[in-house]
């Protein structure tokens, strides 16, 4: 047998045609992955707990990564280039509706900052400020209403339902549709006066009972003009205010969990999922 005079290697073009559909295919299901991540990626930088410095970048990512994942069987997605103009539009719709979501549960977190504020000033605690990284420079009271009203959001599931808000909400705005209308800017401007009414609900009690502690001590000095007001009216206050704030703890509890029902009520309303 005679082996033929060409017997080196034989060299095979590459298939060209599936290396392009191959590319293609990624392409479009990022185009298509893009949207549920854009939507829950704006929910993460803005809502309560995942907003703050503790939970870092990275695990924000990943979290966002792991639920656009979860989310993305159960729909169908349009395949919008994100570098056109329709893109850009629905890129911007996307961020605004996972940021509308977030900034208004923020509103509650905004009543616990002013009502702690507020009983911080009447028992005379304005000096006694934390820095806060998340809110700034805010008084001991505020920090203690934030943790509160974090354990009490985390008790009651309040992650769990946000999250499952963020799934729903594919479904009564799908891709393509806006929220920038009238409707919405009204209902969010409304519930954006609940920082100031949350904030009075809460610390009316003690602000209340503090006023009349400083009637009778404006009464006593009155009576007693060698009594210093200041070696006797500041720490009565302190002492006062903490025992109030201890026995309207309860109540203050109950107003908690009230405004983070009201606040998913309003999520609810805005995005048009309907209630349960």
């Amino acid at each position: 047998q005679h082996l033929p005079a060409h017997s080196g290697p034989v060299l095979l073009k590459p298939d060209t045609t599936a290396m392009n559909f191959l590319a293609a295919d990624i392409v479009e299901r990022f185009y298509t992955f893009l949207w549920p991540m854009l939507r829950i990626s704006a929910l993460m930088i803005t809502a309560p707990i995942f907003s703050v410095n503790a939970f870092n970048l990275r695990l924000r990512i990943l979290m966002a990564l792991v639920l656009a994942w979860l989310v993305y069987p159960l729909h169908s997605w349009p395949v919008i280039d994100p570098s056109t103009a329709p893109g850009l539009v629905e890129v911007f719709n996307q961020i605004m509706i996972g940021s509308v979501m977030g900034l208004i549960l923020q509103v509650v977190v905004a009543a616990m900052v002013v009502g702690g504020q507020s009983i911080a000033a009447a028992m005379g605690l304005s000096m006694a400020n934390m820095m806060d990284p998340n809110m700034g420079n805010v008084p001991v009271i505020s920090q203690l209403m934030i943790v509160m009203s974090t354990l009490i959001f985390v008790g009651f599931g309040g992650h769990a339902i946000m999250l499952g808000l963020i799934s729903e909400s594919f479904y009564s705005l799908p891709i393509g549709t806006s929220i920038l209308n009238q409707n919405v800017y009204g209902r969010v401007l409304q519930w954006s006066s609940m920082v100031f009414l949350g904030a009075v609900l809460m610390a009316l009690p003690v602000m209340v009972s503090l006023l009349f502690i400083n009637i009778g001590l404006g009464v006593v000095t009155r009576a007693a003009p060698s009594l210093n007001i200041f070696a006797v009216g500041f720490p009565a206050m302190i002492i006062a205010g903490f025992l109030i704030l201890i026995i309207s703890m309860e109540s203050i509890g109950a107003r908690i969990e009230w405004l983070w029902v009201q606040g998913f009520t309003v999520v609810r309303d805005v995005m048009g999922v309907p209630h349960v």
